[in-house]
Parts: structure tokens; C-alpha cells; sequence
């Protein structure tokens, strides 16, 4: 028994040194946010410290997370149900706040029906189970560079799965010309890519999935918030949105909380809420959550003023980084700013030479995550970053690079 158990560890032991050797071995930083000191934050176990470390790869986009009326409401929400939902949705585990959030969702984005998630992952993946599983015979067309949890659900789909080139609207043609005509088929990709940052080409993509009788799923999370008339995405932005089928979206990131939710007609939510086993199969939301994050919708919802400091500090960050010789990835053109170092050995060095020598921290975004040879940094500002700490952060990269000899 125990040399069973020794060949267990030893192959674990094994794959875990190659990553090491490789530069892909995954280390968490010990960051801890504040509220009222994000985008600064305490370093170390304990969290003990002043908050010395500025942050600039946080998804809390437009610093939600630390919102007084949102941290309230979570408080009061908390005070009166607790910490838990009680259960999954289907035993207990739906409230007066989680349909509140929902129809909230509904209305933001103009559909019949929302559904929430207990994550952004769940929502994908169960989603794309769902529809696999109300139509037995679905072919799916996913986008080379689709997330991971779009990836796991289109897996878990018994039939024929494709994949298409990178915003490209040819090839998704060619592959759904040679389809059978009488089969479903769903389109999924994503609207703004977190890896590159560049915005897929989504009214072209839109046109094809129609023409050959497609259903389509946008994933705006890295969208929501930041673009489009009342921060309802890119196509909204493209005044398409009543197009797409299904909208997914997130409750972290700009809403600064957490889960995911689906939204669009009411026959096809209430098909996914009925066969998703991701849905059905796990407990919900808390009613504190769904609270806070209902009330970060409404402000995000009318926070222009947001959205416009967002893209203001993004353009100027990129100036910044011009004038240092650091070059954002070229298919870049919204808040994320993709900075390719290629070898995943260096960029975890450079990051550890910010973090130590100028107390700034940006995670290293290695394989298997990105392709070998394109580790990278993906930087972005948000609106509780100051002039002054996008100043620090250009020069200090460039300083980094030309001490690593990068670039």
C-alpha cells in the first residue's frame, strides 16, 4: 500500500518540478485589499501591515468592491439573513433577493428573463451543458481563444464540436457551411478577450451565425460596466444586443462582488434553469451577495462618470508606456493592456523585481494559460488608480525591462 502510495506522490511530485523547471508553476501572492485603500493593499500572512503594494491586474474594473453604499448594503443584508442561502435554488435556496437581482438583470439588459450563477465559470460552463442537453443533436462553434469554462461546457457536448480561427468570420462561414442545415447550432464567443484585449468583430459574427440558423452566446464579462450605453457591453455599444440570444455576464469584476448570471428570452433561460446540472446542483447565492451586487448595478448603471475616468487612464497609461518603450500588444484597444514579455522564466522574474524593488504587483500570466513563448502582463488601470501611480508604474516597468533587457 504504501508503495502505491509513493508512486502517487512521486508522479504528482514529478509534473509539479517540470512546471517549476518551465516557469509555469503557479504561486499566489498574498494581497490584502482594504476597502477605501484599493488599488493599494498589505502584503504577507497576516495582512498586518500598511497597505504599501499597488495593485494593477485586479478584475474589481471599476473598484465596486470597495464602494461605500455597496459595502452597506451587503452589511444590512447580512444582519437580517445571515452569511448563507440555506440551499440550492431548487431546495430553499431562492429569496425575494435573488429574483429581485435577476429581474434587475432582466431589465439592464432589455431581455425577458435573467439567471444567476453562484460564479462566471458556472454560468458558462452549466449554460453550454444546459443546451447540449435540451437539444441532443447541438453542434457547437466556440472561438479559438474562448475561456476556459466556455471550453469545459462546449466539452461536455456529445456531438460534433468546432473551433474556429480568432475573430475570424471566414472560417466560422466555411465550418458552418458544410454543417447539416437541420441540426442546432450554437455560436458562442466572447465580446472584449482577456488575454489580448482587442473586441471580436461581433455584428459580423452575428450576421454568419444567422444565415446558417444559429443560436449565438456572447460572453461580455470583460465588457459589462465599462462599454456601451449604460455599461451594458459591447453590443449594446453596436445596438445588437436584442440579437444575441444569450448574454453572459459577471457579478466580480465591474460589479466588484461575485457570481455570474445568463440573460435572455424567458422560453430559453427557463429551458437552462430546468437542465443545467451546474445550476441545479449547487447551492445559491447568498442573499447578502445578491443584495450587493443588485445595488453595484444600479450605480454602475448610471456611472458614466466611471466609465469615462476608466478610458481617460487607460489612454493615458498607454502614452505612459509609449514614452518608456513599452509596447502594449498591438490587437489591445480597450482597458486591458496586454504587455508580452515571451518567456515564462523572465516574465515571473520581472514581476518579482517589481514587486520587491518597487511595490507593485502584477501577476505573471504564464502557460498554460497563455501560449509557450507569449507570457506576458496583463496591466490595467481602474478608476481609484491616480495620475501618480500610472507615473510610477510606467517608469518603473521601464526601468525593470531595460535591467532584465526586455523589450
Amino acid at each position: 500500500m504504501l508503495e502505491t502510495q509513493n508512486r502517487y506522490e512521486n508522479v504528482a511530485r514529478s509534473r509539479l518540478d517540470r512546471l517549476r523547471a518551465v516557469g509555469e508553476y503557479r504561486t499566489f501572492a498574498n494581497i490584502n485589499r482594504r476597502a477605501g485603500a484599493f488599488p493599494a493593499a498589505a502584503v504577507g500572512a497576516d495582512g498586518a501591515g500598511d497597505p504599501d503594494v499597488v495593485v494593477w491586474c485586479s478584475n474589481d474594473y471599476l473598484a465596486m468592491a470597495q464602494h461605500p453604499e455597496v459595502i452597506a448594503a451587503a452589511q444590512g443584508a447580512l444582519a437580517e439573513y445571515g452569511v448563507g442561502a440555506g440551499g440550492s435554488r431548487n431546495i430553499g435556496g431562492t429569496n425575494r433577493e435573488t429574483v429581485a437581482l435577476e429581474s434587475v438583470l432582466g431589465t439592464w439588459f432589455d431581455k425577458e428573463r435573467a439567471l444567476v450563477f453562484p460564479t462566471g465559470y458556472g454560468s458558462n460552463d452549466a449554460t453550454i451543458e444546459a443546451l447540449s442537453l435540451v437539444y441532443p443533436e447541438l453542434e457547437i462553434f466556440s472561438d479559438e481563444l474562448n475561456h476556459a469554462s466556455i471550453i469545459a461546457g462546449v466539452r461536455r457536448n456529445r456531438n460534433a464540436r468546432h473551433v474556429f480561427r480568432h475573430n475570424d468570420v471566414d472560417d466560422l462561414r466555411a465550418q458552418l457551411a458544410v454543417a447539416d442545415p437541420l441540426v442546432p447550432k450554437l455560436v458562442v464567443f466572447e465580446s472584449v478577450y482577456s488575454m489580448d484585449g482587442d473586441i471580436a468583430p461581433i455584428a459580423e459574427i452575428l450576421a454568419v451565425a444567422k444565415e446558417y440558423g444559429a443560436l449565438v452566446f456572447l460572453d461580455e464579462v470583460h465588457a459589462i460596466g465599462m462599454y456601451g450605453p449604460q455599461g451594458r457591453g459591447i453590443a449594446a455599444s453596436l445596438g445588437l444586443l436584442d440579437e444575441i440570444d444569450i448574454v453572459q455576464g459577471t457579478l466580480a469584476k465591474s460589479i466588484g462582488v461575485i457570481g455570474g448570471f445568463i440573460a435572455g428570452k424567458d422560453w430559453l433561460i427557463d429551458a437552462i434553469r430546468s437542465f443545467a446540472p451546474g445550476f441545479i446542483f449547487t447551492t445559491a447565492l447568498p442573499p447578502a451577495t445578491c443584495v450587493a451586487a443588485r445595488r453595484s448595478v444600479e450605480i454602475v448603471r448610471d456611472a458614466d462618470d466611471l466609465r469615462a475616468d476608466l478610458q481617460a487612464k487607460t489612454e493615458l497609461l498607454r502614452q505612459r508606456f509609449r514614452a518608456h518603450g513599452i509596447t502594449v500588444m498591438p490587437a489591445s484597444t480597450t482597458h486591458i493592456l496586454p504587455v508580452r514579455i515571451g518567456d515564462a522564466l523572465l516574465c515571473t522574474a520581472a514581476a518579482r523585481k517589481l514587486f520587491d524593488e518597487y511595490r507593485i504587483y502584477v501577476q505573471p500570466i504564464n502557460p498554460p494559460t497563455v501560449p509557450a513563448g507569449t507570457s506576458r502582463f496583463r496591466i490595467n488601470v481602474t478608476p481609484a488608480h491616480s495620475y501618480e501611480h500610472i507615473e510610477h508604474l510606467a517608469t518603473s516597468l521601464g526601468a525593470v525591462f531595460r535591467d532584465l533587457g526586455i523589450g
